[in-house]
């Protein structure tokens, strides 16, 4: 089509194999082409006089223009989508404690004024991944427990688990908790599906005595019930304050045993990711590489 209509603008082929940079052969064969296309005669060829569009191929001209003009616009809409630091970012997370760093991150990333729409979706660790792969999401902030196949990341921190309690709790006056100890106190529970057998492999070694006194889905309500004497909980990674909802505090101890951590993970499309995408993750990596580690572990 683009030979065709340089060939008609210019009444010449000589002349727009010139300009296109090829044989005046290839614009003879295309010219050739798009009649067989159609079963048309497009074109009045005459040899002294270059060649003139009839009236069907100047209908044909104008349509092939308009396609031409719509693919043209199309590759720089898509340059600038994979470029620009403009559009819809869509961020799905399996992060408790998003929200303490989440909003640090996209000022690091986004320039003031960015022209950028943040979606962003609370989720488990399965329906982060496969909103992923399904590209439901750009880029994804998960635990890399059972890790689809199909889903490339990268690690940003690992997190040990820690003890949390109630600020006048006896144990709180400790340096360090025992998992013996933790055992032996009534338990508030992260009920999501990753840290359910994460805890119970904890506590495999060590038995636990204790009832559990309180399943919640959300590490606040976890924080609060802890914060008003319901029992204790294990986490892995912290906010940055110490107080509640309910302005109660809690303090946070280590564990004296080495325990398996769990470890936190950006994942996005790392073949041909957009711009924006790319220093999300970018920002994601510096964070916590920088204070964002100190901040939310406990080492």
């Amino acid at each position: 089509m683009s030979y065709f209509t340089t060939a008609l603008r210019h009444g010449n082929i000589a002349r727009a194999a010139a300009e296109l940079n090829i044989a005046a052969s290839a614009v003879a064969t295309a010219i050739d082409q798009v009649e067989a296309e159609f079963d048309l005669t497009l074109v009045t060829r005459q040899r002294a006089r270059g060649i003139q569009a009839n009236a069907s191929g100047i209908k044909v001209a104008r349509k092939c223009e308009r396609l031409l003009e719509d693919y043209h616009a199309l590759l720089a809409e898509g340059a600038d989508l994979k470029q620009s630091l403009n559009g819809t970012l869509r961020i799905g997370y399996y992060a408790p404690i998003a929200p303490a760093f989440l909003p640090s991150i996209f000022d690091a990333c986004l320039p003031p004024g960015a022209d950028v729409i943040l979606e962003l979706e609370e989720c488990d660790n399965d329906a982060a991944q496969d909103g992923l792969i399904a590209g439901t999401y750009d880029a994804i902030l998960f635990v890399t427990e059972d890790v689809r196949p199909a889903v490339r990341y990268d690690t940003l921190i690992t997190a040990r688990p820690y003890c949390l309690l109630p600020e006048a709790h006896p144990l709180a006056r400790q340096s360090a908790v025992s998992m013996a100890q933790i055992a032996s106190e009534s338990l508030v529970v992260l009920n999501r599906p990753v840290t359910g057998p994460y805890y119970e492999r904890l506590f495999q070694p060590h038995g636990r005595q204790a009832p559990i006194v309180a399943y919640a889905t959300s590490t606040e309500m976890v924080r609060s019930l802890v914060a008003e004497g319901r029992g204790c909980a294990i986490l892995n990674m912290r906010p940055m304050t110490h107080e509640c909802y309910t302005g109660a505090r809690v303090v946070e101890r280590p564990i004296s045993e080495t325990l398996p951590p769990l470890t936190l993970a950006v994942g996005y499309d790392k073949a041909a990711p957009r711009r924006i995408v790319q220093a999300f993750v970018e920002a994601c990596q510096d964070h916590f590489s920088k204070t964002g580690a100190g901040q939310c572990i406990l080492e």
